[in-house]
């Protein structure tokens, strides 16, 4: 168990730091850093499936149903990655640390109002808590926090889909990129056929961080995976908020982005809610048997 949890570890502290990987590419539009993560991505992803032998049970899920499903979950990803890679260039950073914050809290709406699920008198305070704080948000900076929703919502979105996806993280997400791969190529095509790529045009330092971002991608990929067959999910749950702090920190602290009094009060607010979900969470699990 120790070991899942230095996988853990390592995997939300390595998306906590995703954002210093991102700046350097920060004057390469972000619809071609994108293409280039997905692209390169695939190409990793495969070479580590065919390396492992899965691929033969890669080939027999995917069936039309479960390729509808995976479509669906890359186009999800798809745009929490553009979302994400854009606003952290475009000096969010702060922005996309709320939109991980209170991702957990849309899934668990999510749950409720797509799946049914029913929810504790404490879970909905927490609830009630983190859309007040969003709401205090939107009425104090006279506009909604879009790219920490879009991220929350996408993200959210996301997770819902992989429920009942019948692939284990890699070989999903493989399939995934692979999915987006084709239209990935061919805007990268066409843009360097404009002179507008980016790609063995800048240097080749630029070259390779466009080519790195596969591995980078799929490096937590794999200590994810391997963390969530060793701990207990509720155990996740907790370690991941590692992930938006650091990026928050980063945003306060490395990149000096704004802070106000206002956006203290609404990220009060999202922790606060996330600490009564957590703290319910784990009382709820102690005073429950195991089956």
């Amino acid at each position: 168990m120790r070991k899942g949890i230095w996988y853990a570890v390592g995997a939300y502290t390595l998306f906590g730091f995703f954002p210093l990987y991102w700046k350097l590419l920060e004057h390469i539009p972000a619809l071609q850093t994108v293409s280039h993560r997905i692209l390169w991505s695939c190409i990793v992803l495969l070479m580590l499936i065919v390396a492992t032998g899965g691929w033969s049970s890669l080939r027999a899920a995917a069936r039309a149903q479960a390729v509808r499903l995976y479509a669906a979950a890359a186009l999800a990803i798809s745009i929490n990655w553009l979302v994400y890679i854009w606003a952290v260039n475009a000096g969010f950073v702060v922005q996309t640390a709320l939109g991980y914050f209170i991702n957990p809290l849309v899934s668990v709406v999510f749950g409720v109002v797509i799946l049914g699920e029913s929810l504790r008198k404490s879970q909905w305070a927490a609830i009630s808590l983190a859309a007040f704080g969003v709401f205090y948000l939107t009425i104090s900076q006279k506009a909604p926090p879009w790219i920490a929703l879009a991220l929350a919502a996408s993200f959210g979105t996301y997770g819902l889909l992989k429920k009942t996806a019948p692939l284990d993280a890699v070989q999903g997400l493989a399939l995934e990129t692979g999915i987006l791969a084709l239209p990935a190529l061919t805007f990268l095509l066409y843009e360097d056929h404009a002179r507008r790529g980016a790609f063995a045009h800048q240097g080749m330092p630029m070259t390779l961080l466009m080519i790195g971002a596969g591995p980078v991608t799929t490096v937590p990929l794999l200590l994810f995976a391997a963390a969530m067959r060793r701990i207990p999910l509720s155990l996740m749950g907790m370690l991941q908020y590692i992930n938006p702090t650091i990026q928050f920190l980063l945003g306060v602290f490395l990149y000096k982005e704004p802070f106000s009094r206002s956006q203290f009060v609404g990220f009060a607010c999202v922790w606060a809610a996330l600490a009564v979900f957590s703290i319910e969470g784990y009382g709820w699990r102690q005073l429950t048997p195991a089956e």
